[in-house]
């Protein structure tokens, strides 16, 4: 990971959200507040001029995690402001990339107390970080959380809003989940 590719890949995610901002709000209305596409729509926006001109991987992710934090509501804007800034942090510490997405993974697990199978983001972010470290390939990574994106349709939540509705939350693909498949597919597509 380079500052080029971090670069162009927060651009393909900002493009991939605002293309899909109906679809990640209408599996949001389903199970949540239904708020999941415009706020990353509106968060991503704000990313972009926040990381212009900086020099290096590390302070292009970690500025883009403050800039979530600061302008995203709900649990996206924290939870995923938290794992660009821990992958920030490893980039910047000489972490090779594998290593920075398990530092995302594990800023995610602890804000969020989620684990595989919870019907969360994390259940398309642990795959997309063990098919990385297997393969090397981003390719490979986008397909593994878009796989796990998928799996979270027929689980029950058991953590987050979706969680409130107990065996309702089945049926319905998690929209943390698939926003995190767009992250990782925008991130093949930029490499």
């Amino acid at each position: 990971m380079d500052t080029v590719l971090a670069l162009a890949w927060l651009r393909a995610a900002a493009t991939a959200v605002e293309q899909h901002e109906k679809e990640l709000t209408e599996l949001d209305a389903a199970i949540g507040d239904g708020d999941h596409g415009a706020n990353l729509r509106r968060g991503f926006a704000a990313v972009l001029p926040a990381v212009e001109g900086l020099d290096s991987p590390g302070a292009v992710l970690g500025t883009a995690g403050t800039t979530l934090i600061s302008k995203v509501g709900g649990a996206s804007g924290p939870l995923y402001g938290k794992a660009l800034r821990a992958m920030g942090a490893a980039l910047t510490a000489g972490s090779p990339f594998a290593d920075a997405l398990d530092a995302a993974l594990a800023a995610l697990r602890k804000l969020g107390g989620a684990a595989p199978g919870d019907k969360t983001m994390v259940d398309a972010w642990a795959p997309a970080v063990a098919a990385y470290r297997s393969t090397g390939s981003y390719a490979a990574a986008a397909e593994a959380a878009a796989q796990g994106a998928l799996a979270t349709v027929p689980l029950q939540a058991r953590k987050g809003r979706a969680s409130y509705l107990g065996p309702r939350s089945t049926g319905h693909q998690d929209p943390g989940a698939t926003s995190t498949a767009l992250l990782f597919r925008a991130l093949a597509d930029a490499a």
